[in-house]
């Protein structure tokens, strides 16, 4: 099969380079629209339902909430697991789903139960609704607003999450990718109305009174329209509150002298919702913060790229006083990992294509065979982009330049190797070169495609992992038998048509650089070979010692998941003592950036989160805080030169602070913990 292959590749050489450069053209396109990001995404296929009742405790959410929604979600085909946490005034529910499931489907499904499940709720104890189609490596995006130096008293927490939700949220929203923008920190800002009981006594009002009053009298009301003189006049009730005033002036009960007004029975004031989280920024106290989510499958680069573009253009429309600032930007990290990558492939390259041009001896022959290395890489890009795969540092960290060109080391070394035969006794003609070409390849591409069949097989049980184990390493494998099956393709149709067309006819007889230097190693292993036949039993002795060796040292080592990736910023997880409130949190916080700013030079900012947002994806309890630190480049630090000497230095510096635990990590790093855990 393989000599009728070579022989067509070598007679129909056009067609073999429009094929091949079709190759580069598809790999070149496919590699500008590769979905980039610095780790896989190891979430599960998964909805969340989240239900807030400030009003119920924890025992009273799981009864009357979490416990009807769960029994509903039970009988949904395709379902893996069901799992809830339940704490006041909250409740989430995930649903995991098998990985063949679509998601959109599965939505649809949860929605529908959600629908009966509402009927087993309480009237007012809560609205199930689903979370954001999202994963949880979707935040890509996050950022702080705060008053600038002297607005302070302009711009309360109200005001702040106010322009949060109703100014900054609402134009993020419209970008193509985002699914959600999470809000943290502040006010939700409210109308309370505060009751006077003497008041509602001396007028005889009741407190169904009021309600049914407030709730009716908030409202605006059509009344169709009338014709008079060719002209249409719509009929409109306007009754919708726009500020105090107009609550006040509500009418409760109309009749008698005067109308009962609700300024005459209550103190209609601008007051907050209940909140369960805040955020803190370099120890000046709380800030607002905003967190982008991307759309489950999106390329995370390029709506980072549309989420940056659109906060240039609103700064401008916020008012004045008002500071947006990001201090967590995925792009920043999966830059530094695809400059990593890039860089570690290059030099792999680099070194690739140097040994093999000196040991081949042959400078064409290393540069066709040097060639393959990109070629296949790009069609290892194509066939990741059609497969799913995305460009990360697991799935392009593994790939072997070695393994890549074997195969058309071994068919170009073949060739060389007959074509210097034959050479030496006549000098081949222009056909007998083809067909020498022919048969050298042909006799050895059997036994280096068996060779690659069996690299390929190796990675073959990788392919059947399950949960995370196979998110993390199934992409690498796909990725290296993407490039490997490349090359395997190359080797047996471009290799033998280039070095018909660019090996000489003649091959250079006397010894080159690259015969010399196998001499050499050949006469120095000549005489280990014979000591190893000599003394068989003390080496294989020796063998067997030294494996014995390495068991018990693999015994003795220690173990992780995955290799710690550097990210460049830092992240702590502070644990108060149970039952603390937000407000100690806040307050301890304050003092920890303090500590941070003051103590490390290589800290550039610290924003410390507190509970949990608004959509509580990531659920903590009042008295936990994740605090993000933001870092300068490495080479500017000057307190430490590890990570871990940094967390050590840190660490000696916050125990300053009794009754406080830590764990520290990195942003991404802290997020893989609580996926697997």
């Amino acid at each position: 099969m393989f000599k009728k292959i070579i022989h067509f590749s070598i007679y129909n050489k056009l067609l073999i380079v429009v094929g091949t450069l079709a190759i580069v053209g598809w790999g070149i396109y496919n590699l500008a629209h590769l979905p980039l990001d610095a780790v896989p995404d190891i979430t599960d296929n998964q909805v969340q339902i989240i239900t807030s009742s400030p009003d119920l405790s924890a025992q009273e959410v799981e009864r009357l909430i979490t416990y009807p929604i769960e029994i509903e979600m039970g009988n949904i085909p395709k379902v893996e697991q069901i799992r809830s946490i339940s704490r006041f005034g909250l409740s989430v529910i995930t649903i995991v789903f098998e990985e063949n499931a679509d998601i959109y489907w599965a939505r649809e499904q949860i929605n529908q139960k959600i629908q009966k499940a509402k009927n087993n709720i309480p009237e007012g104890y809560g609205n199930p609704e689903m979370g954001p189609i999202s994963t949880g490596l979707g935040e890509i995006y996050q950022y702080v607003i705060y008053p600038a130096d002297g607005y302070e008293d302009k711009f309360d927490a109200i005001e702040l999450r106010s322009i949060q939700d109703w100014v900054i949220k609402r134009q993020l929203i419209g970008i193509k990718g985002v699914v959600e923008v999470n809000s943290s920190g502040g006010y939700l800002k409210q109308y309370e109305v505060s009751l006077d009981q003497n008041k509602m006594k001396a007028f005889g009002i009741t407190l169904h009174e009021i309600y049914d009053a407030v709730a009716n009298g908030n409202a605006n009301s059509g009344g169709s329209y009338i014709e008079k003189e060719n002209q249409t006049y719509f009929i409109r009730g306007e009754g919708m509150a726009t500020n105090l005033a107009d609550l006040e002036n509500i009418v409760i009960r109309g009749g008698g002298v005067s109308p009962v007004l609700l300024k005459n029975v209550a103190t209609v004031r601008i007051g907050h919702a209940p909140r369960f989280g805040a955020v803190t920024m370099n120890g000046k106290g709380e800030v607002v913060a905003g967190q982008v989510m991307m759309l489950k499958g999106e390329n995370s680069m390029e709506v980072t790229k549309r989420v940056k573009e659109r906060i240039e253009e609103i700064k401008s429309t916020l008012p004045e006083g008002i500071v947006l600032e990001p201090y967590l930007d995925r792009a920043k990290l999966v830059d530094q990992t695809t400059h990593t990558v890039i860089k570690n492939l290059t030099e792999g390259a680099l070194i690739v294509i140097f040994i093999l041009v000196l040991l081949l001896g042959n400078f064409r022959a290393g540069l066709i065979v040097a060639s393959v290395i990109p070629i296949s890489m790009l069609f290892a890009v194509s066939c990741m982009r059609i497969f799913g795969v995305s460009a990360n540092l697991m799935s392009l960290g593994a790939i072997d330049f070695g393994l890549i060109v074997d195969g058309a080391v071994i068919v170009v070394e073949a060739i060389l190797h007959h074509l210097g035969i034959q050479n030496r006794s006549f000098n081949l003609t222009r056909e007998q070169k083809t067909q020498e070409i022919l048969n050298s390849a042909a006799k050895i591409r059997t036994s280096a495609a068996f060779g690659e069949i069996i690299i390929l097989m190796v990675y073959l049980p990788i392919f059947f992992l399950k949960g995370v184990e196979g998110k993390m390493f199934v992409p690498m494998a796909q990725t290296v038998s993407f490039a490997i099956l490349g090359a395997l393709i190359l080797s047996s149709t471009y290799v033998p048509m280039m070095a018909d067309v660019f090996l000489r006819n003649a091959v250079a007889k006397e010894d080159t650089l690259s015969d010399k230097i196998m001499n050499f190693i050949y006469r120095a292993y000549v005489p280990v070979r014979k000591m190893a036949f000599q003394f068989k039993y003390f080496i294989l002795a020796a063998v067997l010692v030294l494996f014995v060796f390495s068991i018990y040292m693999l015994t003795r080592m220690g173990s992780e998941f995955i290799p710690t990736l550097e990210e460049g910023d830092l992240a702590l997880h502070q644990i108060l003592p149970p039952g603390s409130s937000i407000r100690k949190g806040v307050e301890v916080s304050a003092d920890l950036q303090d500590i941070l700013t003051s103590k490390f030079p290589e800290v550039q900012k610290v924003v410390t989160k507190i509970g949990t947002a608004e959509i509580p994806t990531d659920i903590m309890p009042l008295e936990a805080g994740d605090i993000y630190v933001i870092m300068k480049p490495k080479s500017e630090w000057t307190s430490a030169k590890t990570r871990e000497e940094m967390f050590d230095k840190m660490e000696a510096e916050l125990n300053k602070f009794p009754g406080i635990m830590y764990e520290f990590t990195q942003p991404i790093q802290m997020r893989f913990n609580e996926l697997m855990t």
